[in-house]
């Protein structure tokens, strides 16, 4: 259940500056990189592209990336600690509240595709851990244009949040289920309406296509039924997840993040695997 508190957010903010500079900062900084750089995979959006869409990796999470789509063209943010061009200047508390409900420093909302809807779930001792790993990076200066949305944005994605706690590992589908919110799978696999809205009656079926300098990509569907993954094993499942590839070979397009989906350790990627294979059959795209 979500809880609210202005007083837990500036908590969380506190502990994940005192932790990463004083005692058990290394394990933070370790368990925020494994979470930038795995499942949440930031780099994916805020990680420069070039030409043909492939990653800048040198130009660290310095943002650009222009994502298209019939409602918006966005531009990923530059997130390094570039006190210019960056969120050098934000507190750990701004940074906190920009990540997990989609509110900047001077009030304005973060549109899509940042997927706040999911990030909303990032418990409070992994948010904390993103936090410093996100300040300890370097400092890179580059200015990013501002996105453009042709639709409105909403005034806010809910209730401030806190007291979120991570599932333990050992209840596999609910910690499952919480690495695949933190991944933002669904956000991509379930279809959206005309509006852009996510049709949560239809999450998993897959759908929606995504355009960019590799062309164009169709998100697969996720769930049990014969359009989406019930006859495949769970190692060809977590070989699409880890290397972007299908069971027949093909290998996938951008913006499916394979390429920091690779680095989800094998217990986690159990509960991920066990979890997806729990998905109620719909049909491709959510129609029949």
């Amino acid at each position: 259940m979500l809880k609210t508190s202005r007083l837990g957010l500036f908590c969380l903010a506190v502990a994940a500056s005192a932790m990463a500079q004083g005692q058990g900062g290394e394990a933070l900084l370790a368990r925020g990189n494994y979470l930038v750089n795995g499942p949440v995979a930031c780099a994916n959006c805020h990680t420069p592209r070039g030409d043909q869409g492939q990653p800048l990796y040198k130009k660290g999470l310095s943002g650009g990336m222009r994502i298209d789509d019939p409602l918006f063209t966005a531009y990923a943010p530059n997130i390094t600690p570039d006190t210019k061009t960056g969120i050098g200047l934000w507190t750990n508390t701004q940074l906190a509240k920009a990540i997990r409900e989609g509110v900047r420093p001077d009030g304005s909302i973060i549109g899509p595709p940042m997927p706040i809807t999911f990030y909303r779930n990032i418990s409070d001792a992994d948010l904390a851990a993103i936090i410093a790993y996100i300040k300890a990076q370097p400092a890179i200066e580059h200015v990013v244009k501002k996105s453009v949305y042709k639709m409105p944005l909403p005034p806010n994605y809910g209730p401030p949040v806190h007291g979120i706690q991570t599932p333990p590992p050992s209840d596999t589908l609910i910690y499952g289920q919480y690495l695949a919110n933190i991944s933002h799978c669904m956000d991509c696999h379930t279809p959206r309406n005309s509006q852009g809205v996510l049709e949560h009656a239809y999450e998993g079926a897959g759908g929606q296509i995504f355009i960019g300098p590799w062309g164009e990509s169709v998100a697969r569907n996720l769930t049990q039924d014969k359009s989406g993954l019930k006859n495949w094993t769970g190692a060809q499942i977590v070989n699409a997840i880890r290397h972007g590839v299908d069971r027949d070979g093909a290998h996938y397009k951008p913006p499916m993040a394979f390429d920091w989906y690779k680095n989800i350790n094998d217990t986690d990627m159990a509960a991920l695997l066990a979890y997806l294979q729990s998905l109620p059959p719909q049909p491709f795209g959510g129609k029949k």
